[in-house]
């Protein structure tokens, strides 16, 4: 859920097609898209027409007939747990796609934690992974969202950093620690998106290693 705000735009309702658990109390709900959007961009969602909706990234790509959003269920929380619970004809009330963090066709690292990967997964959909490289970081391997498309797809430009656990081909650390054993970093534009305690660690340690400012595009999810 991306912690930008912006000026409250209207909410349509929308149809649920599909809602599926992807790994442990984090799902991929759908609706299908009537708008065109940019990769990147986020949608207001709510579950009803008295509490304030949240704001989510598109995780889908920008042809599709389909707009999709990956959660992780709040235990604690009012919207998430109810959204887990919706099935196929269920209505979800959600705005027109908007936001300024879009992909380009330019080089770019994108250095994601969590479900944070899902503005990234939509920019890989829509066809813009040519010359990026993902740097997805999370606690446990199962989440990994949508590893095996994107480990066939993008090779070894696809980096999994894991702290908790595992695995062969995994870095065994966070996203700063890889990112900190790299003897060099590329003249390219550095996209970051996730926990805010990854994207300002990531940001200093980037702007420290000689990264200028201008080139670091930051999306902050709570």
């Amino acid at each position: 859920m991306s912690a930008r705000t912006k000026k409250e735009p209207a909410l349509i309702e929308q149809v649920v097609t599909n809602n599926e658990e992807i790994s442990p109390g984090v799902h991929v709900i759908s609706f299908r898209r009537d708008s065109d959007f940019l990769p990147g961009q986020v949608v207001k969602i709510g579950v009803d027409t008295e509490n304030p909706p949240r704001i989510y990234s598109i995780c889908s790509g920008n042809q599709e007939d389909e707009i999709r959003i990956l959660f992780n269920i709040k235990d604690d929380g009012f919207l998430t747990p109810k959204m887990a619970g919706m099935i196929p004809g269920d209505i979800l009330y959600v705005s027109e796609p908007y936001g300024s963090f879009l992909g380009t066709n330019e080089p770019a690292w994108w250095i994601a934690s969590g479900t944070g990967i899902a503005p990234f997964y939509a920019m890989y959909r829509s066809g813009m992974s040519e010359n990026k490289t993902l740097i997805h970081g999370v606690r446990y391997l199962n989440q990994f969202y949508f590893e095996d498309e994107l480990e066939w797809s993008m090779g070894k430009n696809y980096v999994r950093c894991c702290s908790q656990e595992q695995s062969c081909d995994v870095f065994p650390g966070r996203v700063t620690s890889y990112l900190e054993g790299l003897t060099e970093l590329p003249d390219v534009k550095y996209y970051l998106c996730g926990k805010a305690l990854m994207v300002v660690e990531v940001r200093d340690m980037l702007i420290e290693r000689g990264v200028d400012y201008g080139n670091i595009i930051a999306e902050i999810y709570f």
